[in-house]
């Protein structure tokens, strides 16, 4: 293999802290961000989603200003209005990815009055069941307003269309679909259908587009928790897709809704009608599409793995040891699938009476699978006859008791996969990127703190698909000396959890896995682009 270039190390990437002159000296309002803390000091949010891959507002020219810097103070050009309101909104933190929502993408249709009094402009979160919307709203309205020269902000608050992260061939009614979480336990009789209900209708009263898919064909449960007006789903006759049936804005899809109550049949069977009713139902623009997810690990469970790009699992369990033993086979499944467990919860925890709280059934199985596995979130759902009873009302407890301590416990679990969801998603996309000013692949798995750098033609010459080696001999098809030392990606996206799909000049399509871009030899010594070097010397 021919030598690799060594590159030179460099210092990583800050974020510049507001310019002193954007302040107006008079005593800052109460409630607004001090005028000269450094990034640290911020205004810091909880995330709500991944930063598009935009680029980051880059320094510019000095601008011409107004000798007065207090109140009344003016701007010399609209191009410099601009910047000191970007400059300011740069104040704004996301703590989870440590960067300011300028370079997260997310101010859009900026504009200034001719006067350059008035600021008006749109910060679009990419979920709109972002759980700190109002507090980005009022930080952003704050930071422009403290600049001498602004007399009205108007902010508006929007979410990008919903769209998978996945890269690959989609069926078509999965193609506008953001989030698909699983809501597993592996065993029956948990609580698992309602946990996933419950979850669905937080995540819809927090302003997110919602669906539900119950993928238990032999026991639907959904038919008997929710109260639809249209009891059956209905087929569009000129596009043939399903038309899911909806309660209070939440769509809707079992198969106790087909009109043939529970099913009876083999498991190849199963598959196909769970993968039908799954893919050619027409589900629109979703925000989060939630799947109740049958007992055990068997067929269903691996075809809906595979037909749909799972974002994330929620797990669900009993104090019961036994109930451990079959969540932890579930957990593996999912381990194995690349598909992260987000948060568990132990349903059945507990109940309170006579200023106590008892745990009939004993405690720590959920704990037990955090600390064993890493999930990062445990919630405990205590015993309440309400919360059992809404799945015989077709009323979820939510829904009946916004306001109670059962829905409380939901709302944060619903912030939890919000925001983990968010993190998954920011993970994936930037996983693997090429940078063309070091002509190198950066490779930085989800889950992972390691980061590091791989030649393109190295990448190219180790694919492992039946296009570069032969499945009978394994004899390597593609040569060495086929692959230019220059060859450059023109494209890299993602495929789900578990890999990318890399463009090359020559048209060929590579699924590179991260498993096996972590294998291949690495460069090392490798500069950051000369900006982020300048910048930080």
């Amino acid at each position: 293999m021919a030598a690799m270039r060594t590159l030179h190390t460099a210092p990583a990437s800050f974020i510049v802290p507001p310019a002193p002159h954007l302040v107006s000296p008079t005593p800052t309002p109460r409630g607004a961000l001090p005028a000269k803390a450094p990034p640290a000091a911020a205004a810091t949010i909880q995330s709500h989603a991944r930063p598009p891959l935009s680029p980051r507002v880059g320094r510019r020219r000095p601008c011409a200003r107004a000798a007065s810097s207090g109140a009344g103070a003016v701007v010399a050009s609209l191009e410099d209005a601009k910047r000191d309101v970007l400059i300011a909104l740069s104040q704004i933190i996301d703590p989870d990815f440590g960067t300011d929502i300028v370079s997260c993408g997310f101010i859009k249709d900026l504009e200034i009055s001719e006067t350059l009094e008035e600021v008006s402009f749109r910060v679009e979160l990419t979920t709109p069941a972002c759980p700190v919307k109002d507090m980005f709203e009022e930080k952003a309205n704050e930071v422009v307003a403290a600049l001498p020269w602004v007399k009205k902000v108007n902010v508006t608050m929007s979410a990008q269309p919903a769209q998978p992260v996945y890269a690959g061939d989609l069926p078509e009614g999965l193609k506008k679909i953001s989030n698909i979480i699983a809501v597993s336990s592996c065993k029956g009789g948990v609580g698992k259908s309602t946990v996933a209900v419950n979850l669905a209708y937080t995540l819809a009263g927090m302003g997110a587009r919602v669906g539900i898919f119950d993928a238990d064909v032999f026991g639907p449960s959904l038919p008997n928790m929710v109260s639809p007006v249209n009891r059956l789903l209905v087929v569009n006759p000129e596009s043939k897709s399903i038309l899911p049936t909806e309660y209070l804005g939440v769509k809707l899809v079992s198969f106790g809704f087909a009109g043939q109550g529970r099913a009876i049949m083999r498991g190849p069977m199963v598959s196909g009608v769970i993968n039908q009713l799954l893919t050619t139902t027409d589900w629109g623009e979703l925000d989060y599409l939630v799947i109740d997810m049958p007992p055990g690990t068997g067929d269903i469970h691996l075809t809906l793995c595979q037909v749909a790009p799972l974002t994330a699992a929620v797990i669900v369990t009993t104090p019961q040891k036994l109930a451990f033993i079959d969540v932890a086979k579930g957990v593996r499944m999912f381990s194995k699938l690349k598909v992260p467990c987000v948060a568990v919860v132990e349903n059945m925890c507990y109940f309170d009476a006579d200023e106590k709280r008892y745990y009939p059934f004993g405690k720590g199985s959920g704990a037990q699978v955090v600390q064993q596995f890493g999930i990062p979130n445990l919630f405990d759902l205590p015993i309440r006859p309400t919360l059992s009873s809404s799945g015989d009302t077709g009323i979820p407890e939510v829904v009946a008791d916004p306001q109670g301590d059962v829905s409380k416990i939901f709302q944060n679990l619903g912030v939890c996969v919000v925001q983990q969801c968010a993190k998954i998603r920011q993970q994936v996309s930037t996983a693997v990127s090429y940078d063309r000013s070091i002509r190198a692949i950066r490779v930085k798995v989800p889950d992972s703190d390691e980061e590091f750098f791989l030649h393109p033609a190295t990448v190219r010459r180790n694919d492992r698909s039946a296009q570069s080696v032969d499945e009978w001999t394994g004899e390597q098809k593609v040569q060495y000396g086929d692959v230019p030392e220059d060859i450059e990606p023109e494209e890299i996206r993602p495929m789900g959890n578990y890999a990318v799909s890399i463009t090359w000049p020559d048209g060929f399509s590579q699924i590179a896995p991260y498993d096996q871009l972590d294998m291949l030899e690495r460069l090392v010594d490798v500069p950051l682009p000369a900006t982020a070097a300048v910048a930080s010397s």
